[in-house]
């Protein structure tokens, strides 16, 4: 019978107990008191050392598609080793730093340093391009440097690479406690000085305390406590920034608030150090837009836009001869449906998710186009992997929920694309703090290379690590560039593990892109409201166009709904209750009317004015907070309660509390509010 064949796993497991029994028998030598010959047993160890650096560096290149047969919980037995080499590493270290001579401890000379590395390089001279790339980037964390190049996030390698010191080490202070949680972590207190023997590309460091008890630590949880090194490490900072900023002055962009996103040192590094969350994950950089302000939200995008003299408006144009809103055709004008995300990686166990969510905009490939649209998927605990849109429900469904959208765009960029940006929000059970973290990105390019749109069809979009700003980010350390097989049938197993955002684009019938003509060049929103917003715009353009004494007139405009539905819009929960009153109240027009422009403005002021602006001012209604469970509920019941249904009347009466009244609540300032 021949022998069974194993796994890489299996081997490199099997290599790693033939050097811990090396290890043992040689820290067992070195312990005797007869040991003179210290060179002999030091050199020895530092043969151990390159041992363990090559098996570390064959384990990181390891894949799940690599092995011969199922392999279970083969990410877990993969840290495992990692942990195992590790540990074996530190104690070399310990070992060797014990039997260094005193005039040596300073750390070797440059000249001893070089010639070990002729030598490292002359032992690997028979190995292929691709592992000589990563022998020299592994040697290169290993060379004497202080600075912290080798902590950056961007890199997906989590190679061992001692610190400047060698047999030394560097201080640093612990910025606040960690208590360690598996074996192998160091816990330390708020304070308490350190010194790193060996950083690491994952976030974790071994470090030594004054006790002489070492173990691995987080790196967000360290800062250098020598004042030179925190000078040069500030210096850096500074020639990076000024890097950054001459690039964006080259050209207009978002970099700035991605740049934000990607360098902060704040809890997402912390989630990622400790595991928390996929390398992939970054901080939402669609989320930070939309927190600015209304740059980036429907209520600024649906508003007019000023032609250059700021006379007249680009967008915005009567037809004398009907009366109505001219249509206006954009350049991009198409209909889309979010089917479903496959294979996203979930956050770890420390975090509770909020929301799972696609937030979706124009972009050129360096800059925002439109406002940001967000549609809220659904979950299937079953399938944790797995998000999926437009659930079944009865009455209804939530435009929030809705995944049909529509995307307006008059941009001239032969980049001209959507952006969908997979992203959860999460609130961390250990501290309560809330974030936004981005799980990728997908970009859908909408012509060509010779300029023609691109065919109506489903897309089946792989979803990218990090933001659009970044290159070569992966989701899942499984599918980095190292890890690809090359059989056939492995990678097609490989691809059904990919991340996949599937996207089906639809032609617009002629009612729907009458209907869109009317809405401003750019704008993207949910479908279910296009009716609403065309209205909306028949309106402004009544009250602008042709109410107006003359053109050059900029007084205020007494409408509520011109200065109020801009702030319904951002509101989710209100456009669903404006829906279902116009639901209503249009099921009860006669067939000619359902198309007479007049009679549907007159139904759209009164529907609003009787249902969705008291409750817009309403002060038992709480302030919309995004992806707040109790916040959500207490406004619903509000909403759609019997008993808590308002009116003018009511919101009127002394038994009712409002707001305090606002000139700006029934004043439309065209100044201001047009997009200039």
């Amino acid at each position: 019978m021949p022998p069974k064949r194993r796994g890489p796993l299996q081997t490199v497991q099997r290599e790693t107990d033939d050097i811990k029994r090396k290890v043992d028998a040689l820290v067992q030598h070195a312990a005797e008191p007869d040991a003179s010959d210290r060179t002999e047993t030091l050199e020895r160890c530092k043969e151990l050392q390159r041992a363990v650096e090559e098996i570390m560096k064959t384990l990181k290149k390891l894949s799940k598609a690599d092995e011969l047969a199922p392999v279970g919980n083969y990410d877990q037995c993969k840290r495992e080793e990692e942990k195992r080499l590790l540990t074996l590493y530190e104690r070399l270290q310990s070992l060797a730093v014990q039997l260094k001579p005193h005039d040596e401890m300073a750390g070797p000379s440059s000249s001893q340093r070089d010639q070990e590395n002729e030598e490292e390089n002359s032992d690997e001279e028979d190995v292929s391009s691709e592992d000589e790339d990563a022998e020299e980037e592994v040697k290169d964390n290993y060379d004497n440097d202080n600075d912290d190049d080798d902590d950056n996030a961007d890199s997906g390698d989590e190679d061992i690479s001692p610190t400047a010191s060698g047999q030394g080490s560097v201080s640093y202070i612990a910025l606040s406690a960690f208590k360690g949680e598996e074996e192998g972590d160091l816990s330390i207190q708020k304070g308490e000085g350190l010194e790193v023997l060996s950083k690491n590309k994952d976030g974790w460091w071994l470090a030594q305390n004054s006790r002489g008890q070492t173990g691995l630590v987080p790196k967000t949880f360290l800062k250098p406590s020598s004042p030179q090194d925190s000078e040069r490490k500030d210096e850096d900072v500074d020639e990076g920034e000024s890097e950054e900023e001459e690039e964006e002055s080259s050209k207009t962009s978002n970099w700035n608030t991605v740049r934000k996103a990607v360098t902060e040192i704040d809890a997402t590094d912390v989630l990622s150090a400790m595991g928390a969350i996929p390398p992939g994950f970054r901080p939402s950089t669609l989320s930070r837009l939309l927190e600015e302000g209304r740059s980036y939200r429907a209520s600024h995008f649906i508003q007019p836009k000023l032609s250059q003299s700021q006379l007249s408006f680009k967008d915005l144009h009567m037809d004398p001869d009907t009366g109505k809103v001219h249509g206006r055709p954009s350049r991009v004008s198409l209909t889309l449906t979010l089917w479903s995300c496959r294979m996203i990686p979930p956050p770890g166990v420390g975090l509770q998710v909020l929301s799972r969510h696609v937030r979706l905009c124009a972009f050129n490939g360096t800059q925002v186009l439109s406002n940001i649209h967000t549609v809220r998927a659904t979950y299937n605990s079953k399938s944790p992997k797995t998000w999926s849109f437009s659930p079944r429900m009865t009455g209804m469904l939530p435009c929030l929920l809705d995944g049909d959208c529509f995307l307006r765009c008059d941009s001239e960029s032969p980049d001209l694309g959507i952006l969908f940006e997979l992203g959860v929000t999460y609130i961390r059970n250990s501290t309560g703090e809330r974030g936004d973290l981005s799980c990728g990105w997908a970009f859908l390019k909408l012509f060509d290379e010779s300029g023609a749109p691109i065919a109506l069809r489903t897309q089946e979009l792989t979803v990218h690590g990090g933001t659009p700003f970044e290159k070569d980010s992966d989701m899942d350390t499984t599918s980095t560039k190292r890890g690809y097989p090359t059989g056939v049938f492995q990678q097609m197993l490989l691809s059904r593990k990919i991340p996949k955002l599937v996207v089906k684009l639809k032609s617009v019938n002629t009612r729907s892109r009458e209907l869109l003509n009317l809405l401003p060049d750019t704008i993207v929103g949910s479908l279910s409201t296009v009716h609403l917003l065309a209205t909306y715009r028949q309106i402004l353009a009544d009250a602008l166009l042709l109410d107006r004494v003359t053109m050059y007139n900029a007084d205020l405009i007494c409408s509520s709904v011109l200065a109020s539905f801009p702030d319904v819009l951002d509101q989710p929960d209100l456009m669903d209750a404006f829906r279902k009153s116009w639901t209503e109240s249009e099921s009860n027009l006669r067939r000619s009317d359902k198309r007479d422009i007049n009679v549907l403005k007159q139904m759209f002021v009164s529907v609003y004015m009787g249902s969705v602006f008291p409750l817009l001012y309403s002060a038992e209604m709480p302030a919309p907070c995004w992806a707040d469970e109790e916040v959500e509920s207490q406004r619903a019941r509000i909403i759609y309660s019997p008993s808590q249904k308002t009116s003018v009347e009511t919101l009127l009466s002394s038994q009712s509390s409002h707001q305090a009244f606002d000139i700006t609540q029934v004043s439309y300032d065209l100044i201001s509010s047009a997009q200039h």
